[in-house]
């Protein structure tokens, strides 16, 4: 993999770079749908790439448990099981710690759980994390990381930023060896900026391809986050790629990119689109309600996207209230596009010098996330 800077903003640390891989080369910044078990949820691949999408980001721990990373390898790896030829990211799994759902127990080995198909104990080290993805055939990988609750503080934050580190060493190690052409770490530390610098330095010693940078956007207040995350951008070398995880609001991906951020990923656009909640210029609004059913009016007017070419508000809510599958395809179709030129148009601000304008002029006045937005990037 290469990552080269083609700009840089000179009012804010905004970057357009380019990231190469195996299947082919990123802009960024770039926002990548999430694939959790291996599809966007009711997208096809071609689908995503009539809109724009560059990358898609699957979980490796969701589809090592099913079908099962031997099966999907014996189809010829995720790019062929699923027929996209573009780059694919998988995340490892351990954001799911602090999903209850999962009923994980965390020991130095790695993550203990039951399947929840079978049933049966299953334990999920650093080392079958890093087997999982070579099977997957992932054009970047992320270690596996123990991933704190935004409240975690002292002494328990300090062993979970340890166990990570020592979990990232055994992980990189094993994903060298299988030969995964790229692995990123993932810096963690919670609100404790001290332990931030402490993940960093020690991660940095295992020269990886870029980071991952976790634990934010899961309960904290917005300035808290945006303090915490400028801080962590300024610690990263400024010739690796940095992959903000879980976040598809507005605001906050304009705010990152200010802040250096070049890769993002969120199931919020879908997730919304599903309950019937449309992204606009103008902020978010419910499709489902009552005084759309008349309107003929596009989901977005301005919108460069195939649903708002072609059907209206009233036809949409109309299928939306019915529980009509084409309704929830449609407006996750219109969503998904309109982060993806969200961030298209930011990477032509950079190149003309006027990002932060361009923030100023796209920002919202409410865009709070606040719809258990991203506990799902395994949703």
């Amino acid at each position: 993999m290469s990552y080269k800077i083609i700009a840089k903003d000179t009012k804010t640390s905004a970057r357009l770079g380019l990231l190469t891989t195996p299947h082919g080369t990123v802009e960024t910044p770039a926002f990548m749908p999430v694939a959790t078990k291996g599809s966007v949820k009711t997208l096809s691949p071609d689908e995503l790439r009539r809109i724009g999408t560059q990358a898609i980001i699957a979980n490796a721990l969701h589809l090592h448990i099913r079908p099962g990373h031997d099966k999907v390898a014996a189809a010829g790896g995720l790019h062929r099981f699923m027929r996209w030829d573009g780059p694919i990211f998988t995340d490892s799994g351990g954001f799911q710690v602090i999903r209850k759902a999962f009923g994980i127990r965390i020991t130095e080995e790695g993550l203990n759980f039951r399947d929840f198909y079978s049933g049966a104990a299953r334990l999920y080290t650093p080392e079958l994390c890093m087997k999982t993805q070579k099977a997957l055939g992932s054009d970047i990988a992320m270690l596996l990381d123990d991933c704190p609750v935004h409240d975690a503080d002292g002494d328990k934050l300090r062993d979970i930023v340890e166990r990570t580190l020592r979990w990232a060493k055994r992980g990189m190690n094993r994903g060298r060896k299988l030969g995964i052409p790229n692995i990123f770490p993932i810096v963690q530390g919670g609100r404790d900026m001290g332990l931030r610098a402490h993940c960093t330095e020690e991660l940095l010693k295992l020269g990886p391809d870029g980071f991952g940078i976790g634990g934010l956007s899961i309960g904290e207040p917005k300035p808290e986050m945006m303090r915490i995350l400028g801080e962590t951008t300024h610690m990263l070398p400024e010739d690796k790629p940095r992959y903000l995880m879980g976040v598809g609001s507005v605001n906050e991906m304009l705010d990152s990119i200010a802040l250096g951020v070049d890769v993002f990923d969120s199931v919020f656009p879908t997730q919304c689109a599903r309950h019937g909640t449309i992204f606009t210029r103008e902020g978010r609004y419910n499709m489902k309600s009552a005084k759309m059913d008349s309107d003929l009016r596009p989901l977005d007017e301005g919108c460069a996207c195939p649903v708002c070419g072609e059907f209206t508000r009233a036809y949409i809510n109309h299928l939306l209230r019915e529980g009509e599958m084409l309704g929830m395809r449609l407006t996750s179709i219109h969503n998904v596009f309109f982060l993806l030129e969200l961030v298209k148009d930011a990477r032509a601000a950079i190149l003309a010098g006027r990002f932060e304008e361009f923030r100023s002029e796209r920002s919202l006045k409410d865009d709070e996330n606040t719809e258990e937005r991203d506990l799902a990037r395994a949703g």
